[in-house]
């Protein structure tokens, strides 16, 4: 019932800066939050930044002062800003909203659900 679909990953040298989108579509009421999320080979997929509906953000130490998440909440759209990168910062990123979707069956009707997007991959080379 909902989409989420990334795009604005690729490669780049350190120091530089990519911007990632990941925009929400289907039968969505709104969206309680929205974060970003990334896993290098190997390793455990790690929260990076989470925005909530009302602007409040959350980062991980690593990305702290270097990325900022923010929303647009009238296209269901949240931006990651990466600066500075890093070749540590090497990983599939990955989308993720808690929506509330519309429950088509009864009037006025709701349940919440969680998504993730297909994930988008950014190479950062030393």
């Amino acid at each position: 019932q909902v989409q989420l679909v990334e795009s604005g990953g690729g490669l780049v040298q350190a120091g530089g800066s990519l911007r990632l989108s990941c925009a929400a579509s289907g039968l969505i009421r709104d969206i309680n939050y929205m974060d970003w999320y990334r896993q290098a080979p190997g390793n455990q997929r790690e929260l990076v930044a989470k925005i909530t509906s009302r602007g409040t953000t959350t980062y991980a130490d690593s990305v702290k002062d270097r990325f900022t998440i923010s929303r647009d909440n009238a296209k269901n759209t949240t931006y990651l800003q990466m600066n500075s990168l890093k070749p540590e910062d090497t990983a599939v990123y990955y989308c993720h909203a808690e929506v509330r979707v519309i429950d088509t069956r009864y009037t006025d009707s709701y349940y919440r659900e969680s998504y993730w997007g297909q994930g988008t991959k950014v190479t950062v080379s030393s």
